[in-house]
């Protein structure tokens, strides 16, 4: 019984850090940490048109856009919500999880600043 409990419970540890997936970690192509210390971590984000990152999760964060983008966001659940952002917008976010595809014309540059506390 002991050891069914255990083979759970790394099982449920498996499942959770599958979901929470670090995207400097996954995709360090398009995202670089700028900060990071017990308050906040500070992601520099680039995606050219049609790149893509993998599913990765994010705390509440704020995104402070640079440029001009439409990017298209898949939940893990499979849901897809295609976000605008104009240079100089400033947007909150709740805790999520998805990948991101940039499917619009121009550059996707973004501070992705992820809340710790």
């Amino acid at each position: 019984m002991k050891k069914l409990i255990w083979i759970l419970g790394i099982s449920v540890l498996a499942v959770v850090v599958t979901k929470a997936q670090d995207p400097a970690k996954v995709d360090p192509e398009h995202y670089k940490v700028l900060l990071d210390n017990q308050y906040v971590r500070v992601l520099d984000v680039h995606h050219k048109p049609g790149e893509k990152s993998p599913i990765h999760s994010h705390p509440n964060h704020v995104v402070y856009s640079f440029t001009d983008s439409t990017v298209k966001f898949t939940s893990s659940g499979g849901t897809t919500d295609t976000r605008t952002a104009k240079a100089g917008q400033v947007v909150w976010r709740n805790a999520e999880t998805h990948s991101a595809e940039n499917v619009g014309k121009n550059e996707e540059h973004a501070l992705d600043i992820e809340l710790k506390k």
